[in-house]
């Protein structure tokens, strides 16, 4: 029986899935670098880290990953389950995915529409404002993995200095407990729509 996800790379038997060997039962093959790039990061994603997990939003298109982050210990996100979409571009790996979380999260870093807004996301090159230094922005040596660790880094550790959430930037900054509360609540709504 052959596979039903469409990743192929080709062999001297044909078609087969990167991603679990069999024989795809197409002809056709996908050659495409950055196909094969994200079906083996995929790979490493699946056997990896167990704070977050990820798959294929729909079976054969590896650019659009469904991504569950969950919260970091002795952080007010622990026991969160947060939904989350990573869309990746074209000619990924020269240029950085875009992150959405789905689920509420109530965060520094964090657009109140869900994008998420850290350093190694933003496109490659210089910053027109200065904020960013080049190293610190989206690299080709980055993988999906790295990104989802350094979102629960950015979780543990918000940027209030450059915050996409001015409110939540603010209120973390100034009335903490208040924040905490809000974010409990990101995490109850959470765990209830898992």
């Amino acid at each position: 029986m052959g596979c039903s996800l469409g990743i192929r790379a080709n062999s001297p038997l044909g078609p087969l899935c990167v991603l679990c060997g069999k024989p795809t039962g197409s002809t056709g093959a996908m050659s495409n670098q950055s196909t094969l790039l994200l079906a083996s990061q995929m790979k490493e994603v699946m056997k990896g880290d167990s704070m977050f997990s990820a798959g294929f939003k729909v079976d054969d298109n590896p650019f659009v990953w469904d991504v569950t982050i969950f919260g970091p210990p002795n952080t007010p996100y622990e026991s969160g389950m947060f939904k989350a979409e990573m869309e990746f571009p074209a000619d990924y790996p020269n240029m950085p995915p875009k992150m959405k979380f789905t689920s509420e999260l109530w965060h520094p870093n964090v657009y109140p529409d869900g994008r998420v807004c850290i350093s190694i996301l933003h496109a490659p090159g210089e910053d027109s404002f200065g904020y960013e230094q080049a190293s610190e922005r989206w690299r080709p040596i980055h993988t999906a993995e790295s990104i989802l660790l350094s979102v629960i880094s950015m979780l543990a550790d918000p940027n209030t200095e450059s915050p996409a959430n001015i409110d939540a930037a603010k209120q973390f900054r100034e009335d903490n407990s208040e924040f905490v509360k809000r974010v409990k609540k990101c995490v109850r709504k959470s765990q209830d729509e898992f």
